[in-house]
């Protein structure tokens, strides 16, 4: 790497790309790129001195990223690959490599923490990387959700030995790493447009826990359909809720509040407090406390990092909180699979019991919506009312017959609807809101602004 004076990325925008420019950007390398519109993310990283265009023209690329010798272009899977930029690059001899590979290369000397799984990867990583920093080791961290406690999805560390990774099973790009301590949350079918099947979806699972380093660990969920395939000398480790080698014992709920004690093969850790109260976070805690004990992590670090974490962005994240008993609330969340939509839900039907509960969802990916459909209908009948906006395309070219209408028509709940975004914002004041639980990774998070302002006009 060292060799190269500027970097290019295509897909400058991703959550993923953007801490890899920080970190270059930190290291006194030229970082510049593309993306297809701007975002919060795109202008934090303009200002931050990441030079990015919105048009694929490569005219704009800029000077000091037209040698080939000296620029190392960096591309994202998501960006189609006849984008006339990576096609300039390709035609001219550069060195064009996935966001995976680099990422690979700059985490292979450190000991790496490498959390994997269909859902809990963001939060498990990022509560880890907060764990590090908070102990004072801290370590370099590239997170897939811009963590509220620094305002950044990267922490650097010029001494630590220690980097934390979420290892995304996307497209295979985890396969790059090499962890030396791997936590893997959970094995739900997922991206079955690119793995096929669910058993080729498990075998690269099973290919990643292959990579871990002979002096390091697997820290894997119980009851997975995962058959581990470890090197000799790496540990294996179980954890869950309530049983395994790391788990939780007296979990305590009430007043807002949920505390539990954190029990580990060699010692009991008392009095652990969410600093984000919410179910699925015990289990998160849990994962990430794991990973950091085996770096000898002390309890009284864990314990001081779990109750200051304020969590991702997008991950569970309170938008709106009006006082008292009968104060309407927004609340938005990442979710995108069925299972993360149901724990979502079931989250907030436990938070805010007897309340009406509202979900508004924008399905994330054709193939995804066609091959989930029954299940994200089961996972959203748990609401008392459902709002889905059409299907967030991402990457995708559309699917002949698959459209939101397929999830609502199995959709249990009395009131159910589509609306396109622009009817939405039109017609919000005319929705009876109480809890409203904004669901999905497309870009429905651009809506809450004025979401929560028609809200707050209902309320006056």
């Amino acid at each position: 790497m060292k060799d190269y004076k500027s970097l290019y990325f295509v897909g400058a925008g991703g959550i993923g790309m953007a801490a890899l420019e920080r970190y270059f950007l930190a290291k006194g390398k030229k970082v510049a790129g593309y993306d297809r519109i701007p975002s919060e993310l795109t202008d934090a990283l303009q200002a931050e001195g990441v030079e990015i265009a919105f048009d694929e023209n490569p005219d704009l690329i800029p000077e000091y990223c037209r040698d080939k010798e000296t620029t190392l272009v960096v591309y994202t899977p998501a960006v189609p690959a006849e984008h006339a930029g990576l096609s300039y690059f390709r035609d001219n001899g550069f060195e064009v490599v996935k966001r995976a590979r680099v990422l690979g290369l700059v985490t292979h000397d450190s000991k790496a923490l490498c959390f994997a799984g269909t859902h809990g990867k963001t939060t498990t990583s990022s509560m880890a990387a907060h764990i590090l920093e908070v102990s004072g080791v801290g370590s370099n961290a590239f997170l897939g959700g811009v963590l509220r406690n620094y305002d950044s999805n990267f922490l650097l560390s010029s001494t630590s030995p220690y980097s934390v990774i979420e290892a995304d099973e996307f497209d295979r790009s985890f396969h790059h790493l090499t962890p030396y301590v791997a936590v893997i949350t959970s094995t739900d079918a997922d991206h079955l447009d690119i793995y096929g099947n669910y058993e080729n979806y498990l075998e690269s699972f099973a290919h990643f826990t292959e990579l871990i380093r002979p002096d390091g660990a697997l820290v894997v969920h119980t009851g997975l359909d995962l058959k581990p395939r470890v090197a000799d000398g790496v540990k294996v480790y179980t954890y869950s809720l309530d049983e395994g080698d790391f788990h939780a014992a007296r979990v305590r709920k009430g007043n807002g509040e949920i505390i539990f004690d954190f029990v580990t093969p060699w010692e009991t850790v008392e009095d652990i407090k969410l600093g984000v109260p919410v179910n699925v976070n015990i289990e998160n805690a849990v994962a990430a406390m794991a990973s950091c004990r085996l770096v000898d992590i002390d309890g009284n670090a864990m314990r001081e990092a779990i109750a200051s974490f304020m969590g991702p962005k997008r991950r569970f994240e309170f938008w709106l909180k009006e006082p008292g008993d009968n104060g309407k609330v927004v609340i938005d969340d990442y979710a995108h699979h069925p299972n993360e939509l149901a724990a979502s839900i079931s989250s907030v039907r436990e938070l805010y019991s007897g309340r009406k509960v509202t979900v508004m969802f924008q399905p994330h990916l054709y193939t995804r919506t066609r091959d989930f459909a029954p299940e994200f209908a089961k996972a959203l009948s748990q609401a008392d009312e459902v709002i889905l906006l059409p299907i967030y395309p991402a990457r995708e070219l559309p699917i002949e017959g698959v459209t939101s209408e397929i999830i609502l028509k199995d959709v249990k709940c009395e009131k159910k609807s589509i609306y396109s975004k622009e009817n939405l914002i039109k017609s919000i004041h005319l929705l009876n809101f109480d809890i409203l639980l904004v669901l999905g990774a497309g870009d429905i998070v651009n809506m809450l602004p004025q979401i929560c302002e028609e809200v707050k006009k209902q309320a006056r």
